[in-house]
């Protein structure tokens, strides 16, 4: 889905879609579009930040029950705190214009084969880490008697980190698993993510995402794989 006002930003994304295989829908307003993903689950959005309506924060909160839906901002802002806003709201990228089409193309193909991959990276099986059961073939994430509602990047780097318990990974090797080697976001990125994760992981299961200071994270806790 193409959530863009500029009709000629919007149809020019369309068309590098439509001849790359992608089947799109276009929406020129937040409003319509906040109704649109309430009845339906496209696998990615390319969402513009400064729309009728609604902008694109909104929308973006209005995504957070959503569940397993890429997100990649646009916006002629170029100033970090609007970046780490979007971000913080569930973005897994965030491109600012004018940018360059190839790119665009690239850093989806790349968000779609990460979000893929994670959900193939395993056979059908929960992990669990004390209270929290991740099962990655359905994407899920339990905390206690509550179904986690997580973004993409939300969910890969959970999986990530409960899939190897113990472990301790530097910020910059999840940002290289989990965003790829083309993501420019930065260790904040990490930083903010599981901010995030902890946040709605709870007070009873958040310490399970351990700050190894000085050098990244890890996940910890009672430990079993079904």
């Amino acid at each position: 889905m193409v959530i863009e006002d500029e009709k000629a930003i919007a149809d020019a994304i369309a068309y590098a879609l439509k001849r790359e295989g992608y089947t799109v829908e276009v929406i020129d307003r937040g409003d319509l579009a906040a109704k649109r993903l309430s009845e339906t689950r496209p696998d990615a959005i390319i969402l513009d930040v400064m729309l009728p309506g609604m902008d694109g924060y909104d929308v973006l909160k209005k995504l957070q029950d959503k569940g397993q839906i890429g997100v990649i901002m646009l916006t002629a802002k170029e100033d970090i705190v609007n970046k780490v806003l979007g971000l913080e709201l569930g973005a897994d990228d965030y491109m600012t214009k004018p940018f360059d089409m190839r790119e665009l193309l690239a850093r989806l193909k790349s968000l779609l084969r990460r979000m893929q991959a994670v959900g193939e990276k395993k056979e059908p099986g929960e992990t669990q880490l004390g209270g929290v059961k991740v099962h990655v073939a359905r994407r899920s994430v339990v905390a206690g008697e509550h179904k986690l509602e997580l973004t993409p990047k939300e969910f890969d780097l959970m999986a990530l980190l409960a899939s190897n318990p113990d472990r301790v990974y530097a910020r910059e090797q999840l940002l290289d698993l989990v965003w790829g080697m083309d993501y420019y976001g930065g260790t904040r990125t990490v930083d903010i993510h599981v901010q995030r994760l902890r946040k709605k992981l709870g007070p009873d299961h958040g310490e399970i995402i351990q700050t190894v200071h000085g050098i990244g994270y890890k996940a910890s806790g009672g430990y079993s794989e079904n």
